[in-house]
């Protein structure tokens, strides 16, 4: 049996407001026991005793709304034209520079190409790929028109989309994707303001498109996503019983009531990290703050702090996951929601680090195994310079984490801390 035990280290549990003093042993896969105080836990029970030296012990963090295979497009139509070999290898480097950013799980929110996804979490179960714990997606579900539909009436060209239109051809699809091995199915149910034939406040998938769809990824035993920014979007996502809705920017009082009534269902997720960087970082693109003002990207924002400020009072369960893998949203900013949820929407760095770790387990749906150190948790841990219960920026990046556990295996990351060495004997 392979065994860990770490002390001196300040334990955060993804459970408690405050961190304490303690000790975590690792059995295997799973935390074996966690306690307060110092040499409480006989060390003759780990082949590996790590002096922690003071630092952070914590869940490995959860992108909830995550594109591995994006892999750096400029607009969305970009992602079609990728070939599938260069697609292929860009998504397994994604997976591991993802995990080497602390990030020892994820929740697909859409593949750029069928088994894109499905291939990567293979390789990365098997264990032939360092990564994160995946649960994969097929490409996203719209229709004629909808965001993911970048084809064009007088030349042919890959969508990033599944494009379906009526009840028949969305089980279809749903059905094809399924077929051929996804975790999750997402659908596009509004647009967006990076479509230009389908902004944001437009509802494009009918209210019976999206229940037929849902119907048949429950049956097949699928956890169900939907890009949804309109009020009415949102609605109709809850009323079909899909299990997390993204972004909800424009949600209105009746759907910030549907959703707090099926707040022990569904999830939800902002994606913050692109508006943020539209607003904010786009002139490096090329996204002007002339060009973010005529997209009405400011109106965006504030809807959205408006929104999620008005979630977290009711209690609803939110997902951090920013869009990353745009050239705009580069991969590795992943951990910078944590600190957008407490400068936009006012969380505390507890809860939005929660929503980092034991919310997004739940949606991944190990709840009370994922995102928690608890005894019987799956060991995903990481152990941080820094306390990101007062600075969160020290998620950001690889430069404060000494050490990255996922499923009870240390990684062994080039990109490691200057504290490494302290560890580099758990890494041979």
């Amino acid at each position: 049996m392979n065994a860990y035990l770490f002390r001196n280290v300040n334990v955060w549990d993804g459970i408690q407001d405050a961190p304490f003093e303690g000790e975590v042993l690792v059995e295997d896969n799973r935390i074996a026991a966690v306690v307060a105080g110092q040499r409480k836990i006989d060390p003759g029970r780990a082949a590996h005793v790590v002096d922690g030296g003071g630092r952070f012990l914590m869940p490995g963090m959860i992108d909830g709304h995550c594109h591995l295979s994006f892999i750096g497009p400029a607009r969305n139509q970009d992602l079609g034209e990728i070939p599938p070999e260069e697609h292929l290898l860009g998504t397994c480097r994604n997976a591991t520079f993802l995990l080497e950013h602390g990030f020892t799980s994820c929740f697909s929110a859409a593949s750029a190409k069928m088994r894109l996804d499905v291939v990567v979490r293979q390789e990365i179960a098997d264990g032939y790929l360092a990564g994160p714990r995946y649960r994969a997606a097929g490409p996203e579900i719209t229709v004629t028109g909808g965001l993911g539909d970048e084809r064009k009436q007088h030349m042919h060209a890959e969508s990033f989309g599944l494009v379906a239109d009526g009840e028949d051809e969305i089980r279809r699809a749903v059905r094809l994707c399924c077929r051929e091995g996804v975790d999750n199915v997402k659908f596009c149910v509004s647009g967006d303001e990076f479509v230009s034939h389908a902004r944001a406040e437009v509802v494009s998938m009918t209210e019976a498109e999206l229940r037929a769809g849902v119907e048949v990824a429950h049956d097949w035993g699928k956890r169900v996503a939907c890009h949804s920014r309109a009020a009415e979007s949102v609605k109709r996502a809850v009323r079909a019983g899909v299990d997390c809705i993204y972004h909800c920017d424009f949600a209105d009082e009746e759907a910030l009531d549907m959703l707090e009534s099926v707040k022990d269902r569904v999830f939800v997720g902002p994606a913050v990290g692109l508006l943020h960087n539209a607003l904010y970082e786009g002139d490096r693109v090329g996204l002007t703050r002339e060009v973010a003002q005529k997209m009405q990207l400011p109106r965006k924002m504030e809807h959205t702090i408006a929104t999620y400020k008005e979630m977290r009072r009711r209690g609803i369960r939110v997902v951090i996951g920013g869009d990353y893998g745009f050239t705009l949203t580069p991969m590795g900013q992943n951990a910078r929601d944590i600190g957008h949820f407490v400068n936009l929407f006012g969380y505390t760095p507890a809860e939005a680090l929660r929503c980092a770790t034991a919310v997004g387990g739940e949606l991944m749906g190990y709840k009370g195994e994922l995102g928690v150190l608890r005894q019987g948790a799956l060991a995903d841990m990481l152990l941080v310079d820094g306390n990101p219960l007062i600075d969160p920026s020290v998620l950001v990046g690889p430069g404060h984490l000494s050490m990255i556990m996922k499923d009870g295996v240390v990684h062994a990351s080039s990109r490691r801390s200057a504290s490494a060495p302290v560890f580099a004997e758990l890494d041979q």
